[in-house]
Parts: structure tokens; sequence; C-alpha cells
């Protein structure tokens, strides 16, 4: 995929450029660091109760399983880890 960023600026094609490349390396930091703190709650979680948590989504979606409050914040984290695991993958694929 490409696409073509129009911007109407003063500045240097290489001055946009690296603020666009400083940007997207912060983005990255930041899911980094949200897939990481993620991982934790998640990893807490699936030692407490004894599964995973893509078994956790699987018996969230069934009338099965005793839904403590505790398990809607794991599947939280678990909904948030996935959206910055997707985020940082886009990220990364992102050249110039």
């Amino acid at each position: 995929m490409s696409f073509t960023l129009n911007i109407e600026t003063n500045f240097s094609p290489h001055e946009v450029t690296e603020a666009i490349r400083s940007a997207l390396e912060h983005e990255k930091h930041v899911a980094r660091y949200k897939i990481k703190s993620y991982s934790a709650i998640c990893r807490d979680f699936e030692t407490k109760f004894g599964f995973s948590s893509a078994e956790l989504q699987a018996e969230l979606e069934t009338p099965t399983i005793n839904k403590e409050s505790s398990f809607f914040d794991w599947y939280a984290a678990k909904r948030g880890l996935d959206h910055w695991n997707k985020r940082l993958e886009i990220l990364s694929g992102i050249s110039f």
C-alpha cells in the first residue's frame, strides 16, 4: 500500500520528513510501552485464574463461565493488548 501526503508548509521536505519520522517513532515507543503494560496485566490474570487470555475471550462469549468482575478487567486488558499489537505492526510497516 502506498499513499501521498500533501503538506502545505514553508518547511523543507527534509524537516517535514524528520518531524513525521520522529512522531512515528514516538508512537511506536508508546505502543511498545502499552504492550508491555497490558501483557503484564494479562500474565497476572493468567497466573491467578490458571488459563490463557485467549481462553478467557472464548469463555466470556459462552454462558457457562462465572463472570467475575475481574474477568472484565482482564478482558479489557487483552483487548488493549490486541489493539496496541496491531497498531505497532502497522507503524512498523511504514517506511520512508
